[in-house]
């Protein structure tokens, strides 16, 4: 045992072959930013019943164990696919057209099964000298913000089962990373549209799925059996400089649905001339609220709200595509 800083974690997934079965390595060990990590949980029932002195309970009992927590990330051209696997539970993979026959085109959308893939979570602690691995773990939320000036994060809700003993030896993951000027917005009237879309430039961006995940709780197990994934929502919000209504104003008053197309896509070459690239589309879209905030001595601009919706036309609600040298997930 000893002490040292948070830098020294590490966090690694993998996808597992059979649900709730750890696997054995990590397939990525990921570069995190500051967030709690999965930390182990409990509830517990307290032994209240009467003993003929006035003091309370006389102990407590487990009734449930399993563990939780977060990763909060940089979207990495490679181990964000596992991420988005996890999360929309479906993915189609092709050769990208590049002459290399290197690069890869994976889809991602949403699976229709409450029991999207899930991951073995994998914990290495050299502090106190014991690591950890989680079976059956889902991704429960993700969320992505898009800010100027820094790289592209996630964060990831995660829950797991409780941990299992382990020794790692983590090997951390280089990849492509993505900033604020890999950046664009782009709309149109629906999704066929977005062949041809409107950019309109933004501050900054930010969205979160929402998979409404539930524990799957039964009689004679502290353990949960399976970790549930309902009905997804997803909602977001975005600022803008104020030049017209036409942006997001005009939709909002009229009640328009918009399709969204957010794109990273970076500098470096992969393959012969391909960029590496993640982009997320929401092909139904209410703006839900508008504001524009006027002072005096600052740049006017707005802050909109909106809420993604299922497009029967479309037959979804959100895909993301991912370019890398990845053969599959």
């Amino acid at each position: 045992m000893t002490k040292g800083i948070g830098r020294l974690f590490q966090v690694g997934i993998a996808k597992e072959a059979s649900r709730g079965v750890a696997e054995a390595l990590a397939t990525y060990y990921i570069p995190f930013s500051d967030s709690p990590l999965l930390e182990e949980k409990q509830e517990q029932v307290k032994r209240e019943q009467s003993h003929g002195v006035i003091e309370g309970s006389v102990g407590a009992e487990i009734t449930k164990e399993w563990a939780e927590g977060q990763i909060n990330a940089p979207i990495g051209d490679r181990h964000f696919g596992l991420v988005l696997l996890a999360t929309l539970g479906a993915c189609t993979t092709v050769q990208n057209s590049d002459p290399s026959g290197l690069v890869y085109d994976h889809d991602f959308q949403i699976a229709q099964s409450s029991q999207h893939p899930s991951l073995t979570v994998f914990m290495s602690d050299p502090l106190s000298g014991q690591d950890y691995k989680h079976s059956l773990g889902v991704i429960s939320s993700l969320e992505i913000k898009y800010d100027f000036g820094k790289i592209i994060e996630y964060t990831a809700g995660i829950m797991a089962k409780k941990g299992e003993t382990a020794s790692l030896n983590p090997s951390t993951l280089s990849e492509h990373v993505f900033t604020s000027k890999h950046f664009k917005f782009e709309y149109a009237d629906n999704k066929a549209g977005l062949s041809s879309p409107t950019e309109v430039k933004l501050k900054s961006l930010k969205f979160k799925i929402n998979k409404n995940v539930e524990s799957d709780d039964v009689l004679g197990s502290s353990e949960p059996v399976d970790f549930i994934n309902k009905r997804p929502a997803i909602e977001g919000s975005l600022e803008a400089v104020w030049q017209n209504e036409q942006d997001f104003k005009e939709d909002f008053i009229e009640g328009n649905y918009r399709a969204i197309k957010i794109t990273l896509e970076g500098d470096e070459t992969i393959g012969t001339s391909a960029k590496p690239k993640v982009e997320i589309i929401l092909a139904k879209v209410k703006m839900a609220e508008v504001a524009r905030p006027i002072n005096n001595d600052d740049v006017v601009t707005q802050s909109v709200k909106f809420e993604a919706h299922y497009s029967a036309d479309d037959a979804e609600m959100v895909r993301a595509l991912l370019t890398n040298l990845v053969t599959n997930y």
